[in-house]
């Protein structure tokens, strides 16, 4: 790997943990970074502050199953490579798994080499993961990797769940994000009613903090009943 690159982030998540030993000794040789996370609740800590550039995921985890937790990530961050790999061998289960939006799917026991081979292939498939890593648009700039925003030149101080929400929605820019999978990515683990003003308010304070007139916003637009759509024109 060139080490003039940036280096690539990878998330291997797997409840064995000699799995993620030979995962990091061998995907580490090879220039990556490797973080681990032994439960989806780990992952889901991680991906609060970090996007990788690709996840390695298991299956079958001790507090969840990770079809359902490819689906929730895959609506959210539509472009991040997924490889699935597991005991679960069957046709069906593949056929299941590439259908909920996973990249690839490998079985286990697997050979290392295989494995890396598939990961360059999909990191081929999409430039450095996360594609166009840092969003443009009109005189704001969004650094996804290193959680940076700034306006017409100047750096702007977002709190971490300002950022995660600016980063939902410049992910999914021109789309619909509806409130329902805004408040699974950024409150999962907390009570957020249909009546709560949370996200709102949220929202309020990004536009009083990119938007030139937070009035009449130019890139956070209300779509009425359904969420907001982060608009680069």
């Amino acid at each position: 790997m060139d080490d003039s690159a940036p280096t690539t982030t990878l998330l291997a998540i797997d409840d064995d943990h000699d799995i993620l030993k030979v995962l990091q000794a061998n995907l580490e040789l090879h220039g990556f970074k490797l973080l681990t996370a032994a439960s989806l609740a780990e992952a889901r800590q991680i991906l609060e502050t970090l996007q990788p550039d690709l996840i390695i995921l298991d299956l079958m985890l001790p507090d969840g199953d990770g079809l359902e937790f490819c689906c929730s990530l895959k609506s959210i961050h539509p472009q991040l490579p997924v490889i699935m790999l597991t005991a679960r061998d069957k046709v069906s289960d593949k056929v299941v798994g590439l259908e909920l939006g996973a990249d690839d799917y490998v079985v286990k026991p697997f050979e290392t080499s295989e494995l890396l081979a598939r990961i360059k292939a999909r990191l081929r498939a999409s430039p450095g993961g996360t594609p166009n890593p840092v969003i443009r648009a009109g005189d704001l700039e969004v650094d996804l990797r290193n959680q940076t925003v700034s306006v017409a030149g100047r750096e702007v101080y977002l709190t971490a769940k300002e950022f995660q929400l600016l980063a939902c929605l410049v992910e999914n820019r021109n789309n619909l994000v509806t409130r329902d999978e805004i408040r699974k990515r950024l409150w999962r683990d907390s009570k957020i009613y249909s009546w709560s003003r949370v996200i709102d308010v949220h929202i309020q304070h990004l536009r009083q903090k990119i938007e030139k007139n937070p009035s009449r916003p130019r890139f956070i637009i209300t779509v009425p009943g359904r969420g907001y759509r982060f608009a680069e024109e």
